[in-house]
């Protein structure tokens, strides 16, 4: 394969990862099914089978957190073929939840294993499995003096234009 084909798909592959961590922090399981091709599978220990199902139940879930973020660090890619590809992806996950009248933030590290194919010109997930490294909990002090209600989670955003400036 070329190198400006490998980059191409590397490129591809890379934004299917990013496409599935936005939808969980946006609540959008469309959006996170876009990063899977039809028939994808995921082992994520709670839930091992369809993917499809898996994003249907983590939006779900998800609900009960005031906000989510979930950051893609490290993301090693090997291209096998024209039409396959595995990956390694390091994830941080932040968790923000109200427990007993105060918030709470839950911090989890691991790692997606990927396999990957194109179909159709379409780099996709086929199969993940994520592995769980470690976790931590804390509760949270005083927030920063922002008004934070102005913020939303899920698909919500503010959508300011620039010309509201002007």
């Amino acid at each position: 394969m070329p190198a400006a084909d490998t980059a191409a798909a590397a490129e591809a592959i890379r934004q299917a990862a990013l496409r599935y961590c936005r939808g969980v922090d946006r609540l959008d399981a469309e959006l996170m099914r876009s990063a899977y091709h039809d028939g994808a599978t995921d082992d994520h220990g709670v839930l091992a089978g369809s993917a499809a199902d898996l994003c249907a139940r983590v939006v779900q879930s998800h609900r009960r957190y005031e906000a989510t973020m979930h950051c893609v660090l490290n993301h090693a890619i090997e291209i096998v073929d024209d039409s396959h590809a595995t990956g390694e992806v390091y994830n941080v996950t932040y968790l923000l939840r109200a427990v007993d009248g105060g918030r709470q933030l839950d911090t989890w590290w691991g790692r997606y294993l990927d396999e990957y194919e194109c179909r159709d010109g379409r780099w996709a997930i086929v199969h993940r499995v994520c592995v769980h490294e470690w976790t931590r909990t804390e509760p949270l002090g005083a927030s920063m003096p922002i008004e934070a209600q102005l913020f939303r989670q899920g698909s919500e955003d503010r959508g300011v234009s620039l010309d509201d400036d002007q």
